[in-house]
């Protein structure tokens, strides 16, 4: 029942994740705005599920627990499986209420500009996520730096990463965030881009926090 409780925490919070970040550039669509919203939906839902799953809301962030051995294996593929099915269900539910939103947003989806290769997509991704990653080790992992003010650096985190890079890839750092629009709009232009990034980022950002800073004593 336990185990249960955590992954329905990580599918509730990577829906809302998804509904408000994919939804806002539905009905925003400009870059501070969208950035606010994945920030203050991911500060959220990590104050609402964090003393009950841990609050990864993201496939990467879950990879980097995995590799430092925060989380076990088979948590590992529940978390992940339960934050693809939320993607997946805001995603749907976005196209039930949006059925006529411009073809080019794809319901929110993720994308690559013009002038960005598939090569510096991966890059711009892995870099983004490691800032998200490394900041969640320091103030969510590490006990040194636990404080009531961790679901605000996390949010914040992520708005400053799309206020940089969400006009190069849409600055997803998030598989999950990539993975819902794309399956409910059929497009997967670049895909690979939104899970081989953030997972290069997340999991270089969690071996190097763990293995030089972390206090664990």
């Amino acid at each position: 029942m336990n185990s249960f409780k955590k992954y329905l925490a990580e599918l509730i919070a990577t829906f809302s994740l998804v509904f408000i970040g994919a939804g806002a550039i539905l009905t925003n669509n400009s870059l501070i705005g969208v950035a606010l919203a994945h920030g203050l939906v991911l500060m959220s839902m990590i104050y609402a599920t964090a003393h009950i799953s841990g609050a990864h809301v993201n496939p990467a962030v879950t990879i980097g627990m995995w590799v430092t051995k925060k989380i076990s294996t088979k948590n590992t593929n529940f978390y992940i499986i339960a934050q693809l099915l939320g993607a997946a269900i805001a995603s749907y539910l976005l196209l039930a209420i949006f059925p006529n939103s411009p073809s080019e947003l794809h319901l929110g989806a993720t994308a690559l500009a013009s002038n960005v290769t598939v090569g510096m997509g991966i890059l711009i991704e892995a870099i983004l996520t490691f800032f998200l990653v490394f900041t969640i080790f320091a103030v969510a992992v590490d006990k040194r730096g636990k404080n009531g003010a961790f679901g605000l650096a996390i949010g914040l985190v992520l708005t400053f990463d799309i206020l940089v890079g969400g006009s190069l890839t849409g600055a997803a750092m998030n598989p999950a965030r990539s993975f819902g629009p794309a399956l409910a709009s059929g497009f997967w232009n670049n895909h690979v881009a939104y899970w081989v990034g953030p997972l290069i980022g997340s999991v270089a950002a969690s071996l190097a926090y763990n293995s030089l800073l972390l206090n664990k004593k």
